[in-house]
């Protein structure tokens, strides 16, 4: 399996690389009668292109998307959904001084070793580029779901760095979110950040943080044990995204500094009579299973390898060198992976949820 597709029944295939002609992705499995239009898939990739703030990359990509096949007349018609992003804004030049250099941190130096051959131009395929086709085929998961069962995926900046917002992810407001370039829910805390943000990037140096995301309304059920459990699909889905090192679910590790009784989410009823928990340290998934609560994790991302601030490396030929990057580079890609970490929840739950209803 050569690992460009993702999912059992909704199938979303990515394509492309940063510097080709075009980026994409192939959809199959949406069921018809969906109606969606080219502006409301647009509104979720504007979230995560570039060169939207000062804090972002300022490659300036319109990302505009077309929609190529699998959509008549505003609706799915069930069959094969093809989606295409033109490359326009992209300065091969810039990367010339990485055609025999391996970037410290980076995938140079692995995709070299695995395939003999790398396109170091935007990083090819390992370019975050490319997720913007996990966001366009987020938007049809997004919004099937919300039509169905009001289903509702939010995430938000928890943290950048050693700066943090302390807030529960129920309470978040998403228009606070989308209010600042950053996107955390406290506008306060949004502005240390962005501070903080173009304090590193002056020295030509990135740093990371950690992303929140918080699904509502999610029904009882979803999750296919033993191997395809709907946490562990959901940290495939979140851990192939560029940049993240790690993944936690409900209180994550957390849970291993507490007792038995202190992690047990003890069930009740609400007012009316459906079973709940009182607590939600599982992050609303047991063994596997959706249970009726909202899912809660998190998810850690590096800061970006490619900085301008000098490093030892080598090259090809098996020199020592130095590198000091130059290009366009994001200083932190938290602000533009929300929508990316979003999108590829969201196609995890379309999934699981395709998959259960075809048990009922």
């Amino acid at each position: 399996m050569a690992g460009n597709t993702f999912g059992n029944l909704f199938k979303v295939t990515n394509w492309g690389e940063s510097h080709g002609p075009a980026i994409g992705v192939v959809v199959d499995g949406c069921p018809s009668n969906l109606e969606i239009s080219t502006a409301e898939i647009q509104k979720e990739l504007n979230r995560r292109r570039p060169g939207q703030s000062d804090v972002s990359t300022p490659r300036k990509e319109r990302d505009q998307v077309e929609i190529l096949s699998g959509v008549l007349d505003g609706k799915t018609t069930g069959t094969p959904i093809s989606l295409m992003i033109r490359n326009k804004d992209y300065k091969s030049e810039d990367y010339s001084t990485f055609t025999e250099t391996y970037r410290p941190g980076h995938a140079d130096f692995t995709y070299k070793m695995k395939y003999g051959i790398r396109d170091p131009f935007g990083g090819g395929r390992s370019s975050a580029r490319i997720t913007a086709g996990h966001v366009a085929a987020g938007a049809f998961a997004k919004k099937y779901l919300k039509e169905k069962i009001n289903l509702k995926v939010t995430g938000f900046v928890k943290k950048v760095k050693d700066i943090a917002v302390d807030i529960d992810p129920l309470d978040v407001n998403p228009d606070i979110i989308e209010s600042n370039i950053v996107r955390c829910p406290d506008p306060e805390i949004a502005k240390e950040m962005v501070k903080l943000i173009e304090e590193h990037k002056e020295i030509g140096e990135s740093v990371g943080g950690i992303i929140e995301c918080c699904v509502k309304n999610v029904p009882v059920g979803l999750g296919e044990p033993v191997f395809s459990k709907l946490n562990a699909d959901l940290a495939h889905a979140i851990m192939s995204i560029n940049a993240t090192k790690g993944f936690e679910i409900g209180d994550g590790f957390g849970v291993a500094e507490l007792t038995g009784s202190q992690n047990n989410d003890e069930f009740t009823l609400d007012e009316d009579g459906n079973i709940k928990t009182k607590t939600n340290h599982a992050g609303g998934i047991y063994g596997g299973i959706s249970s009726g609560m909202p899912i809660v994790f998190r998810v850690a991302f590096k800061p970006v390898p490619t900085i301008g601030k000098q490093q030892n490396t080598v090259n090809e030929k098996g020199e020592k060198v130095k590198l000091a990057a130059k290009g366009r580079h994001d200083p932190c890609v938290l602000p533009r992976a929300v929508p990316i970490v979003e999108a590829m929840t969201a196609i995890t739950l379309m999934d699981h949820y395709l998959m259960h209803q075809s048990r009922q």
